[in-house]
């Protein structure tokens, strides 16, 4: 009676060290792709995960003067003051609003575009449409930001040019100095200068539908809408679940090149975002700790929005990044 538990615990240290042994063993046989990977996790680990450290300023009174372990130590007082703070309130108002816009419109513009980019047959004017539609992707904020500054400019910006032409104003209207338009311009700007970019993984996706199922479907008498409804979109829904759930991580990262060029002082309660915020309180007033604890805020949301998502996917059964 006394051999059974005996027989058991070995079988358990047996069972617990097949994994490792086997784990050693793919190391060893991927030496040369664990020393072609050093440099990245040093990478990584160097610029990603050591600057972390610095979020203890977010508990403290930081004087960059000061050593650290001079520092004033005050808990959660920074996070007390954020959140009442009003200037805080709106600025998060403006991240969350700006953000939804511009994944709403980034999904469902790179989705169409990609689609109606598909049901091209010619491969050549394809191709020409598609160089075209993603070489803004490469343009860097500040050539955007003019290039949306002259357009919507008043002094013969295309926009007001246009809109007079066919009658739906009678004199030219300064579009970046009205507030409520200013969220608009922005998810306007983002799409233009992403689309074609985010389009080239949907199209990826299409690709790898199986043919045959277009082939059935027309023969059934399916036209090009139901075919684009019933087998081009259920085909790309898992990279499009997939997608959501990256960008639901970033949905209080709004932006900050397109919002400090575009915005001024009239429209400065609706172009300021958390990033624009932590540069003036971290930066120019010089209030570290606040500016720290705006970010931790925000990578926590990020994080939290994520693993949520990643959850409720799990249960519909759909894909998931995780």
């Amino acid at each position: 009676m006394a051999s059974a538990p005996k027989a058991v615990s070995s079988t358990t240290a047996v069972m617990t060290s097949a994994p490792r042994s086997s784990l050693l063993k793919r190391m060893r046989s991927q030496k040369q792709l664990m020393i072609m990977s050093l440099p990245l996790l040093l990478y990584v680990l160097l610029f990603s995960y050591y600057p972390i450290w610095g979020w203890l300023q977010a508990f403290q009174n930081y004087k960059p003067a000061l050593p650290f372990s001079q520092q004033e130590w005050v808990g959660f007082k920074q996070f007390k003051f954020l959140f009442k703070d009003d200037t805080f309130l709106l600025v998060l108002r403006n991240t969350i609003g700006m953000s939804f816009i511009n994944l709403v419109l980034g999904f469902v513009t790179a989705i169409m575009f990609a689609i109606l980019l598909n049901e091209i047959k010619s491969k050549l004017y394809k191709r020409t449409i598609q160089t075209i539609s993603y070489l803004p992707h490469f343009l860097s904020w500040i050539i955007v930001t003019g290039l949306v500054a002259n357009a919507l400019s008043v002094d013969g910006g295309i926009v007001n040019v246009v809109l007079m032409k066919l009658g739906f104003i009678h004199e030219p209207i300064m579009w970046l100095s009205k507030p409520h338009s200013f969220w608009g311009i922005v998810g306007a700007s983002h799409v233009w200068k992403e689309v074609g970019w985010n389009a080239i993984i949907y199209l990826a996706a299409i690709t790898s539908i199986d043919p045959s199922l277009y082939e059935a479907a027309e023969i059934d008498g399916a036209n090009r809408y139901r075919k684009m409804l019933n087998i081009t979109l259920p085909g790309i829904r898992s990279i499009v679940i997939i997608l959501l759930i990256m960008n639901l991580g970033w949905i209080l990262d709004a932006g900050f090149e397109v919002q400090y060029l575009l915005g001024n002082g009239v429209v400065v309660d609706w172009s300021q975002t958390i990033d624009i915020f932590v540069l003036k309180y971290g930066l120019q007033i010089g209030n570290y700790s606040l500016a720290t604890a705006a970010g931790i805020f925000k990578s926590v949301v990020s994080i939290t929005l994520i693993f949520g998502a990643n959850t409720i996917a799990k249960r519909f059964g759909e894909d998931r990044l995780i």
